[in-house]
């Protein structure tokens, strides 16, 4: 009965740490914590062309649809549209904010045309 016991904590405390890796580790969850510190993060599944991706940056959260198409080569992501979940957070943002978040996407997708939704899309035209 003892061993069993212990065999049961010793489980418990094997799955604790698992899960508590898991945590530490999740993408998503450093999504949320640099949104809320205003910082840059990048997250998305590469490998999966149906999954949007995610940026935050200076306190802003971004979101990138991307839509598969041919290459002269292969099939890519070619068009990405880029939209802000709340427009009110683009205060103080300037153009070089928006090249550089292009830059970072065309890192990750080098084939790919950004189009930015509006009121994005006004100051990218200037």
């Amino acid at each position: 009965m003892a061993i069993l016991l212990r065999f049961a904590i010793i489980l418990l405390i094997i799955y604790i740490f698992y899960k508590g890796v898991r945590y530490l580790t999740d993408p998503k969850r450093k999504l949320d914590e640099a949104y809320e510190n205003g910082h840059y993060y990048f997250y998305d599944d590469v490998k999966n062309i149906r999954k949007n991706f995610f940026i935050t940056y200076k306190g802003a959260l971004f979101e990138g649809e991307k839509y598969l198409g041919t290459t002269e080569n292969a099939f890519d992501v070619v068009s990405i549209f880029v939209f802000v979940h709340d427009s009110m957070k683009l205060q103080g943002f300037t153009k070089e904010d928006f090249l550089y978040l292009e830059k970072e996407i065309l890192m990750n997708y080098p084939n790919a045309k950004i189009n930015w939704k509006n009121p994005i899309e006004q100051l990218m035209q200037d």
